[in-house]
């Protein structure tokens, strides 16, 4: 691992972490006296500054190490997680975050007076008398560690640097805690130039150090490096005896060497040292086998050794996970397009030479590449909790901003999606549940007077249905006004005075650019930019959105997407002389058109099982010209609880399909999500269920409503003069 990989390990931890910090807060706040939570929370920052400190980053290191002593009382019980502390953390979380993307993507570090006036407020909130200038101890840290000399012996193990590890950030993380007085570079196994492994690590060190420290601290800085390396840290004062006791964990050579170097430091013998018991302290010794230090009790119940236990779950994972490149993965996903496509090519010529041999060798082959496609697929899969953990601080924060008690409840996180879909889902969301809070949920003496509990709820829910994932954000609030809607599209000329709309077409109005009927702009919403964005950025993503509302009782908005973009099973049509794809999943059944239905396109309707379903005509719709075939077919498509059937003149069996994008030409043609490449070179369209099945929902609904305006009117028209009066 070179430096570069080390550092963007770093990063990727590094932010996981804050993740976690921030879920931990968000957990605490209600749960002050569960003292794992705020283990895990010091544990957090910790780490992070204990890594940062590896790479010489002494700005987070001064920072994190101001925010680390708080949480230490915190754990402690010197402090208590009130709400303000809460969110002055979190603050501080967000400084740390800045800092960090600043230094991934060589941007601009965020202003360093945020991070001192962060850190006095800190020490404020805290009691402290003031915060520690970024590298220097802390006054906390001065009361709690008497200033002495310590000497070091740092046994680094030849895979240091194989494994990232600089023993020059060591020594410079250490420097920021105290002053370095000496260093003995010690060299082993560095003897002939024709053996030196420019990979391998031949430097040891010696060295005294001064400063306000305790034992802990001093270990924690290399706790990094024990798993590769040798490490004794002792009090000057007590180094001879620490070090005569070292002697079965030590190699001896190592411990030879060692003895010499701390004599030329300052280590004193025959007696003139006072013992460790006077000074009220001992020495600690990591190794690799992990031989506890002389004198400390139970080693399970001291911090370095829940962090070994830590790290060694760590190692144990190493061989579970692997980390890949996306750009790497999106790679191995076209190929595998490109074979699936070569794989009906190969299907088609077996067909036609009508060889058994090549058929059955080909059916081998077609089950391989579904095998692997599937696979491959499955590694793109991550879960939607991924994006739904980025809520309870949004919540948290908007519900202060705006007064309002609200609380978040998340259900069916596990459910996957295309990580490429995770990535495009956040700010839609973000969008919707800001809107929700701002908007929908009422404040608390209007819910009082409704007879609704004081604290709202806004809900995330994720499920899979017919071989798609829903997402669902729903609130308890007062639900969308449908004459107001009316009445602002009217005035916005975007409906006719007169028009007869369905609910669902009355709500999908406020996703019109500019459309909005809050009463006032706030700093959450209320200007009517974004619902527009969010539904261009679900159809972009092959998927739906829809609302159900109902007057002070609540809203859902359900969005429904693909599990993926990339290859999916689809079902060939034949429709006059084109081809098209039908998604899979979304086909509940086929069946045969009654021969008096075929050729007359005026039926729009079948009674399939006393069942009436609405029939689009395929050729009829995009306008082919065909001789109409003796006998049709129906495929009967299912999108949620809503059904619909689809006219083709022949069913041409299941295919594997490659989804290719459109051309920028035919983005306008929402009926056709993307295209594909048969065996044979042929392209074939592939069709947009929701959009087919939306289209003869509301083809319906319009007839019907104006057949009953009509009816209604003759039925008026019909009465004597007086009763119309």
């Amino acid at each position: 691992m070179n430096l570069d990989q080390a550092m963007q390990a770093f990063f990727d931890e590094a932010f996981e972490l804050l993740q976690q910090m921030e879920a931990i807060l968000l957990d605490a706040e209600s749960t002050q006296s569960d003292p794992e939570l705020l283990n895990a929370l010091f544990r957090t920052i910790h780490t992070i500054k204990g890594s940062a400190g590896l790479f010489a980053l002494d700005d987070i290191v001064g920072f994190t190490h101001q925010v680390e002593n708080v949480l230490d009382r915190l754990r402690g019980g010197e402090l208590a997680l009130t709400e303000t502390l809460t969110s002055l953390l979190l603050r501080c979380h967000d400084h740390v975050k800045a800092m960090l993307q600043a230094l991934a993507s060589h941007g601009t570090a965020p202003d360093a007076t945020l991070g001192h006036a962060l850190l006095a407020e800190l020490a404020g909130l805290s009691g402290q008398a003031g915060a520690a200038t970024p590298g220097e101890p802390s006054a906390e840290a001065t009361a709690a560690a008497a200033h002495q000399d310590w000497l070091l012996y740092l046994g680094f193990g030849p895979d240091v640097l194989r494994h990232g590890l600089d023993p020059a950030s060591f020594l410079s993380y250490l420097a920021t805690l105290g002053h370095i007085e000496q260093v003995i570079p010690l060299y082993s196994g560095l003897n002939a130039v024709s053996d030196y492994d420019p990979e391998q690590n031949y430097l040891q060190l010696a060295l005294r150090f001064a400063g306000h420290c305790d034992l802990a601290t001093l270990h924690d800085v290399f706790e990094f490096a024990r798993e590769d390396s040798h490490i004794l840290i002792a009090p000057l004062a007590d180094a001879a005896r620490q070090l005569a006791d070292a002697g079965g964990a030590l190699p001896e050579a190592e411990l030879q060497q060692a003895r010499q170097s701390w004599l030329a430091l300052g280590m004193m013998e025959g007696g003139k040292v006072a013992h460790a018991a006077d000074q009220g302290m001992a020495a600690k010794i990591e190794t690799v086998a992990g031989t506890p230090p002389p004198g400390t009790g139970d080693p399970a119940a001291s911090p370095v050794a829940a962090s070994k236990k830590v790290k060694a779950n760590e190692r144990a994972g190493e061989s579970r996970f692997l980390r890949v490149e996306a750009e790497k993965l999106d790679n191995l996903i076209n190929l595998i397009g490109e074979l699936v496509i070569a794989g009906a090519a190969g299907n088609l010529l077996a067909q036609q030479t009508g060889s058994t041999a090549l058929q059955e060798w080909n059916q081998g082959v077609s089950g391989l590449i579904e095998q692997i496609r599937t696979g491959a697929l499955s590694m793109r899969m991550v879960q939607v909790g991924e994006i739904f953990n980025r809520f309870p601080r949004v919540v948290r924060d908007v519900s202060k901003e705006l007064g309002k008690e609200i609380e978040l409840k998340i259900s069916g996180a596990d459910a996957e999606l295309d990580k490429t879909m995770v990535e495009k889902l956040g700010d839609p969301l973000m969008h919707i549940v800001r809107n929700a809070m701002d908007h929908g949920i009422e404040g608390t003496e209007l819910r009082r007077l409704r007879g609704k509990p004081a604290q709202g709820t806004v809900r995330l829910n994720a499920y899979h249905e017919s071989g798609s994932i829903v997402i669902e954000i729903s609130d308890d609030g007062g639900g969308l006004n449908r004459e107001k809607i009316l009445k602002k599209a009217i005035d916005r000329s975007l409906i006719a005075p007169d028009a007869q709309l369905a609910d669902q077409e009355i709500y999908a109005l406020i996703f019109e650019p500019g459309f909005s009927t809050a009463d006032q702009i706030t700093n959450i919403s209320g200007r009517g930019v974004g619902m527009d964005v969010v539904r261009r950025s679900i159809e972009a993503l092959r998927g739906i959105i829809s609302i159900d509302s109902e007057l002070e009782v609540g809203t859902v908005f359900r969005i429904r997407l693909p599990l993926t973009l990339a290859i999916i099973d689809g079902f060939m049509v034949q429709a006059g002389d084109a081809i098209f794809i039908v998604p899979l999943e979304s086909i509940v059944e086929c069946v045969e058109l009654p021969e008096e239905q075929s050729g007359n396109n005026s039926c729009d309707h079948l009674n399939l099982r006393n069942e009436l379903l609405p029939l689009l005509r395929l050729a009829t719709f995009f306008e082919l010209p065909h001789p109409t075939p003796p006998r049709q077919n129906v495929v009967i498509l299912q999108l949620g609880d809503r059904k619909a059937g689809l006219v083709v003149d022949r069913l041409l069996g299941e295919f594997q399909t490659v989804i290719k994008p459109l051309g920028s030409m035919f983005r306008s043609l929402k009926p056709i999500g993307g295209s594909t490449i048969l065996g044979n070179g042929q392209v074939a369209l592939i069709l947009d269920v929701n959009e087919l099945v939306t289209h003869v929902i509301n083809r319906d609904a319009v007839k019907y409503s104006l057949a009953a305006d009509q009816a209604h009117l003759g039925s008026a028209q019909a009465k004597p003069q007086h009763m119309r009066q």
